[in-house]
C-alpha cells in the first residue's frame, strides 16, 4: 500500500475520488458504506494549528510522541500540539461528543473526569486528520438580485464570500443550488476515499520483526481487528434505520472471529482495497440517485427525502441520514413533537423555519438548526451537540450537553448546558440567559440524554475565530482571522420565564414541576422582585376606587399595551398554539 501523504483539497474544489479496484455490485442499498455524520457535522473546530497543511507526516510524528500512552489529556495534548489548555480541553470535549462508541472511558466521564479518562490515542489521531475536511461548496445561486435584500446587516465578509447567506438563499424559494443530503454524503465518502490510504497508515503498524526504516515494511503493514474498529469513528454500514453493523463484522477478513482469540491481522493493502471498492459501490448508489433527482420534473421532491408524517409536509427523514427528523419550512404556525413522536430518530435537523414557535419535547443525541429566522425553538434535552448555525432574531432553549453556535446574528440562547457553550464564525449581536422553562417529562429526558442538571456553564462562552477553515470558499490575500465576537448576558431586569403549554394535562406522566437547573443569584432575585411587583399591581388594581368607565378604560389601556408588548418581545409568536388548537 503506497502511503505517499496528501496535502489540503483544493478549497474550491471537492476531493478527486482515487483510482480504485472495480467494485463488486451490492444489490442492497441497505448494507452500502457510509460516512459517519457526526464528526464532519459537529466535530471540526476552527483552530488554525489543527488544520494542518500535510496532516500524515504531523500526525505520524504525533503518534510517536505519544505512543507510550494509550490514553491522552488535555494536558499531553496542549505540550504536543503547542495549543492552550482551554483548546485542549475543548479537542478532547468535542471528541468524546461525536465518538463511534458509547462504551469509551471518554464518553462515560463526567465533567471532572475528563482528563484522567483522556482520549485514545488511535481515536485523536483520526479526529485531527479530519480537520483538514473542506465542507461542501453550496451551488451558484441564478437569481442572486431577487434575493438581495434579505440579509439585513452587512458582514466583514460580505463582497467575498458566498454571493448569498445560507438565509438569503433559503427565502429564494429555489432549493436546486442547495446541497442536499445525498450530495453531502457522496462529498464525505470521496474525501475518506482520496484519504484513505493515510488514515491506515495512521493506523496500521508494521508486522513484528519488519524493518521501520524508510523504505522498508511498507508493503507489511498490518491492522489488527481492534485498530481496524476505530475506522468506525469515519464509517459504518446499515441505512434507513436498520442496525448498524460494526466494520468487524462486515469486514471478509475479520468476520466470524473468535471472540476468545485474538484475529489474525489483516494486510493494509487488503484493507484498503476492500475500503475502496466498498465506498466506490456507495459513490455509485449516490451518483444514480442525485442524476435521478436532478433529471427529474422541476417541482418534484428530493429523491433522497422520504415522507414518515403524513400529518405535515414538513417532516422529512432523508435515507442517506441514519435515524435523523428534518422540520422544515415551517412559517407562521406553531409545531409540536413529543418523543413519542421522533421514536427511531436519534437526531432533529429544523431548517428553513420562519417567524414561528417550535417546541421539540424529546431526548436526542444531536440537534441542529440552520437557516431559521423570528422563531422561538424549545430543544428538549440533547446528549451530545447542539449546533446553531446562520440564523437571525431566533430564541433558543435547551437544554444540552454541548452548543455550537456558528454565524448567526441578534438571537437570544437560553442555556442548561453542561460545557462551555462555543462561538465560532461571524456572529453579532447574540446573548446568553440561563435555562427558563420546564415541561414535565424534562428531568427524565436529561436522564436518558446524561444531562446534569447541577452543573449549568452557559455564561462561559468560547470564542473561536471569524474565518472558518472548513469552509470550501476562499478568503482574499491579507484578510486574516480574529476573534469571533462574544455573547453578551441578558440583563437580569429582562430575564423571564418561558411557559410551555402542558397539552395533555393530568395525564402528561412527567414529575418535572420547575426549572431543574439553579437560577443564578441576580437572575432569582430579579424573579422574585417581578413576582413581588406583579402582586402588589393586581392588589392596587382590585383595591382601586374606580367606577365601570373608569375600568373599561383602564381594562382598555392594559390590553393594548399588552398587545404592544407581545409584538415588540416576539411573544405573540406563542398565540399560534391557540390557533392550531
Amino acid at each position: 500500500m503506497t502511503t505517499e501523504t496528501t496535502s489540503t483539497p483544493d478549497p474550491n474544489t471537492n476531493p478527486a475520488p482515487a483510482p480504485a479496484p472495480t467494485p463488486t455490485p451490492n444489490p442492497n442499498p441497505s448494507s452500502l458504506i457510509h460516512p459517519r455524520r457526526e464528526p464532519f457535522e459537529h466535530g471540526l473546530l476552527p483552530i488554525p494549528k489543527l488544520i494542518f497543511p500535510d496532516p500524515t507526516p504531523t500526525l505520524i510524528q504525533l503518534k510517536q510522541q505519544l505512543s507510550t500512552h494509550n490514553r491522552v489529556n488535555s494536558s499531553l495534548l496542549a505540550d504536543s500540539l503547542q495549543i492552550s489548555t482551554d483548546h485542549a480541553r475543548l479537542i478532547l470535549d468535542t471528541l468524546a461528543s461525536v465518538l463511534h462508541s458509547d462504551s469509551d472511558p471518554l464518553v462515560k466521564a463526567r465533567s471532572d473526569e475528563v482528563d484522567s479518562a483522556g482520549a485514545d490515542l488511535r481515536d485523536l489521531i483520526l479526529f485531527l486528520y479530519i480537520q483538514s475536511y473542506k465542507k461542501l461548496l453550496p451551488r451558484t445561486h441564478k437569481d442572486a438580485a431577487s434575493v438581495a435584500d434579505v440579509w439585513p446587516s452587512t458582514s466583514a465578509f460580505d463582497g467575498y464570500l458566498s454571493a448569498l447567506s445560507p438565509l438569503q438563499l433559503v427565502r429564494s424559494n429555489n432549493r436546486r443550488f442547495m446541497p442536499s443530503q445525498a450530495d453531502e454524503e457522496a462529498h464525505q465518502l470521496s474525501y475518506l476515499q482520496k484519504h484513505m490510504a493515510n488514515i491506515l497508515s495512521l493506523l496500521a503498524e508494521p508486522v513484528e520483526g519488519e524493518g521501520e526504516g524508510e523504505g522498508e515494511g511498507e508493503e507489511s503493514l498490518v491492522l489488527s481487528m481492534e485498530g481496524f474498529e476505530h475506522l468506525g469513528f469515519l464509517l459504518q454500514f446499515g441505512d434507513k434505520g436498520s442496525e448498524v453493523v460494526t466494520l468487524s463484522q462486515a469486514a471478509p477478513f475479520f468476520a466470524n472471529s473468535d471472540p476468545d482469540m485474538p484475529a489474525v491481522p489483516a494486510p493494509a493493502t487488503q484493507v484498503h482495497d476492500w475500503i475502496s471498492q466498498n465506498i466506490a459501490s456507495a459513490l455509485e448508489h449516490i451518483t444514480e440517485r442525485i442524476s435521478a433527482k436532478e433529471n427529474g420534473p422541476a417541482n418534484s421532491s428530493d429523491s433522497d427525502v422520504a415522507m414518515t408524517d403524513a400529518c405535515t409536509s414538513s417532516i422529512k427523514t432523508p435515507p442517506s441520514a441514519r435515524g435523523s427528523c428534518f422540520i422544515e419550512g415551517i412559517s407562521k404556525s406553531s409545531f409540536v413533537k413529543q418523543a413519542s413522536d421522533l421514536k427511531g430518530s436519534s437526531s432533529v435537523k429544523v431548517l428553513n423555519c420562519h417567524d414561528s414557535i417550535l417546541y421539540i419535547l424529546a431526548p436526542l443525541r444531536y440537534a441542529t438548526i440552520y437557516g431559521c429566522s423570528d422563531a422561538t425553538i424549545v430543544l428538549g434535552a440533547v446528549g451530545k451537540a447542539v449546533r446553531i448555525e446562520h440564523c437571525e432574531r431566533v430564541h433558543v432553549i435547551t437544554a444540552a450537553k454541548r452548543v455550537c453556535i456558528a454565524n448567526c446574528r441578534e438571537c437570544v440562547f437560553f442555556l442548561g448546558v453542561n460545557q462551555r457553550p462555543l462561538i465560532v464564525g461571524d456572529n453579532h449581536k447574540l446573548q446568553v440567559a440561563p435555562y427558563n422553562t420546564f415541561y414535565s417529562e424534562l428531568e427524565e429526558h436529561m436522564a436518558d440524554a446524561g444531562i446534569d442538571a447541577t452543573i449549568n456553564r452557559w455564561d462561559e462562552t468560547l470564542a473561536l475565530g471569524v474565518v472558518d477553515p472548513h469552509d470550501s470558499l476562499s478568503h482574499p490575500a491579507g484578510v486574516s482571522d480574529f476573534q469571533a465576537e462574544p455573547a453578551a448576558r441578558v440583563d437580569p431586569d429582562q430575564f423571564t420565564n418561558f411557559l410551555i403549554p402542558n397539552w395533555f394535562g393530568a395525564e402528561s406522566p412527567g414529575s418535572t414541576k420547575d426549572n431543574p437547573f439553579q437560577l443564578p443569584e441576580a437572575y432569582m432575585a430579579s424573579q422574585q422582585r417581578n413576582q413581588k411587583n406583579l402582586a402588589e399591581t393586581k392588589k392596587l388594581l382590585r383595591e382601586a376606587p374606580l367606577e365601570e368607565n373608569q375600568k373599561r378604560e383602564l381594562s382598555s389601556a392594559l390590553h393594548l399595551l399588552f398587545k404592544d408588548w407581545l409584538y415588540a418581545s416576539g411573544n405573540v409568536r406563542q398565540l399560534y398554539c391557540l390557533q392550531g388548537d
